[in-house]
């Protein structure tokens, strides 16, 4: 019966929004006439700063977040209504996972570029989603699989005859090369017609060739139509490394890097105020200092693996080993920062369930450089575990285990178990929850310009189990003190051995944290042997502004 529903919902993915498949878009042709839209009328945003570096993120899978029909599957009205929680929560721009239609419940696996899945709502239920974001002051950013497409996209389909002109869109073979993906996965797949095509993912995500200029010609201009048609805020780009090989090589080559720099050219000249963040799966600051110019930012996997490592074993070794590599070839904080995402088991199940170090890797996560994002559920603690369905699972809004408060009728997938403990309506309520500790975070992060663009200096704690750091911003300079262990620390003195702070004494104002710290003194840029607070609580966040 699953079989039968699975393949009806294709044939009406297929013939509601994509072209006829013996007849598929010409390379210069507009959008498909099948897409019906009325003019944009989302409310556009300041677009002359850069708004992404003091930006909180937070990262929905439609199909999870809210049903406002009852039908079981999250759609854009759901969101919709929930725009005033994001907004409480400090929350300031969302990056949607893939809205486009798909044969597949996570839409990987583009059928058509210029629609929108009708599970999810029409094209004007998305633009009014991102009007009433805009009015919230929230900025709204789409998943761009640029990669590959679906192995049932019309492109794909017509692309199987060789005298086709697209064939030339997808990458060939008359025999098997052999070689194998970066994941030892199987890269070349058998055609219908006994040839073989390239796909790093699967076989039903055949990649697009990059080598020919009229798929990139095309792709700017789906870049162009969701950006000024539409009036989206910016894209977060799927598989960025894969996106041009060279042959067995398959991951940031030179071809792929020259691409994204004529690509940036291309959006920023289509609306400056546009942002493109990058997954290039592993990176940490050295890869990204190598994409400099090649979209506005790329995601620090390297941070995020240290900051969880770091808060799992109560050692800071991992999360400062990380911060010093980063510091020396990204020291502007110019990047990406989280601590999971839809790819990886929730941060909650990799704690085994711990509250008090969700709230330490939050509080890493919203103290550090770089812009974060947050997946949605982690503010609430939320588990899941793989496979991917398991991490991307319905919202735990309310305390029903049959619905999480996420549909009125039956979910597509049924929640967590855990929804009569981590949920929003009882975290609301009480002011020690790893939601209001989110919330607080945030809204400190945001009345405090060092935490979002200052530079960060680490300091010496004398201790395995501190973690310690000061972030500056113009004149402001603020102290962050974390003890990662289950035990009060008396054992620690901060160190510092060069900064530009101008000499003096400093008195620490509390503002996250309890206690009163000593004054601390500036003698040439450096200190030592400086103990605000006569004891760190166990698992505790203390942050000082030194006035």
């Amino acid at each position: 019966m699953k079989r039968i529903f699975s393949i009806c919902l294709l044939f009406l993915l297929l013939v509601s929004c994509a072209p006829n498949p013996s007849a598929p878009p010409s390379p210069t042709q507009a959008p498909p006439a099948t897409v019906t839209i009325t003019p944009a009328t989302a409310t556009p945003l300041p677009a002359a700063r850069i708004w992404w570096r003091d930006a909180v993120f937070y990262e929905i899978f439609v199909r999870s977040f809210k049903d406002s029909n009852g039908d079981g599957i999250g759609d854009f009205n759901g969101i919709t209504q929930e725009l005033d929680y994001l907004q409480s929560l400090g929350i300031t721009a969302i990056w949607l996972m893939p809205i486009q239609p798909s044969p597949s419940y996570h839409g990987y696996d583009v059928l058509n570029y210029y629609a929108v899945n009708p599970q999810y709502g029409s094209m004007n239920d998305f633009k009014n989603l991102l009007n009433s974001a805009h009015q919230h002051g929230i900025r709204v950013i789409i998943d761009m699989v640029l990669n590959h497409t679906s192995n049932l996209h019309p492109w794909f389909n017509a692309a199987q005859d060789t005298n086709s002109p697209y064939h030339s869109w997808y990458i060939w073979s008359n025999d098997n090369p052999n070689y194998l993906g970066p994941w030892k996965e199987k890269v070349w797949h058998p055609s219908q017609l006994g040839h073989y095509y390239y796909g790093i993912f699967t076989g039903n995500m055949p990649d697009l060739n990059y080598l020919n200029p009229e798929v990139t010609a095309q792709m700017e201009k789906m870049t162009a139509y969701w950006l000024n048609d539409i009036g989206v805020d910016g894209f977060r780009l799927d598989a960025a490394a894969h996106l041009v090989e060279e042959g067995p090589k398959q991951a940031n080559t030179a071809s792929t890097h020259t691409w994204l720099k004529d690509f940036t050219t291309f959006y920023k000249t289509e609306k400056p105020g546009a942002y493109v963040v990058g997954e290039v799966t592993g990176a940490g600051g050295f890869i990204a200092k190598t994409y400099s110019g090649q979209m506005d930012q790329i995601f620090n996997f390297e941070l995020a693996s240290a900051v969880v490592n770091s808060v799992g074993g109560g050692s800071n070794s991992s999360v400062t080993s990380s911060f010093k590599f980063t510091l020396k070839d990204k020291p502007d904080g110019n990047y990406a920062t989280f601590l999971t995402n839809h790819d990886q088991n929730r941060v909650m199940s990799v704690f085994d369930g711990d509250v008090n170090k969700a709230k330490l890797a939050a509080s890493l996560l919203l103290t550090s450089p770089g812009t974060p994002f947050i997946y949605y559920g982690e503010e609430i603690g939320m588990k899941g575990q793989k496979p991917d369905e398991n991490i991307r699972l319905p919202m735990q809004w309310a305390a029903d285990v049959a619905s999480a408060g996420f549909t009125t009728g039956k979910p597509w997938r049924s929640p967590n178990t855990s929804t009569d403990m981590s949920n929003v309506t009882i975290e609301e309520s009480d002011p020690t929850s790893l939601l209001n500790h989110y919330r607080s975070l945030i809204a400190i992060r945001k009345t405090h310009a060092a935490l979002q663009t200052g530079s960060l200096a680490l300091l010496d704690s004398g201790s395995p189990a501190v973690f310690a750091a000061l972030r500056m911003e113009g004149d402001q300079v603020i102290l962050v003190i974390i003890n990662l262990s289950k035990e009060i620390i008396t054992d620690y003195k901060l160190s510092l051995s060069t900064s530009s702070i101008p000499d003096g004494t400093y008195q620490p104002k509390t503002i996250f944290g309890n206690g009163i710290a000593d004054p601390l003194i500036f003698k040439s840029g450096k200190f030592s042997a400086y103990q605000p607070l006569a004891q760190l609580p166990a698992q505790s966040t203390t942050i000082f502004v030194l006035k």
